[in-house]
């Protein structure tokens, strides 16, 4: 009912940027949460930046000051921009968006992941 595709990993050496986007389609009434996740090889999935319907933003703690969320409701989009990356940020990065369907259903959905790559 809601589908995901995200864009923007790829490669990039330690001290670098990347912006990640993901946008959101399908019987979306409304948009309750947007959030990104991480899974690092051998590590479990942990979340890196949450935004609320309400524009409220959170962050994992040792990522503050690095990364930014950013949404926009009209479009369906969340963004996350990282910056000053580590190696230790490499990972299959993971959209996450909770949303109210048009048959007001609260459903949960999953993108397919993007791979960012930090080298030192």
């Amino acid at each position: 009912q809601v589908q995901l595709v995200e864009s923007g990993g790829g490669l990039v050496q330690a001290g670098g940027s990347l912006r990640l986007s993901c946008v959101a389609s399908g019987r979306i009434l409304s948009i309750d949460a947007m959030a990104w996740y991480r899974q690092a090889p051998g590590k479990q999935r942990e979340v890196v930046a949450t935004v609320s319907s309400g524009d409220r933003k959170n962050y994992a703690e040792s990522l503050k000051g690095r990364f930014t969320i950013s949404r926009d409701i009209f479009t369906k989009t969340v963004i996350l921009q990282m910056t000053s990356l580590e190696p230790e940020d490499t990972a299959v990065y993971y959209c996450n968006v909770k949303a109210t369907t048009t048959s007001f259903r609260r459903t949960e959905a999953w993108g397919q992941g993007t791979q960012v790559t930090v080298s030192s």
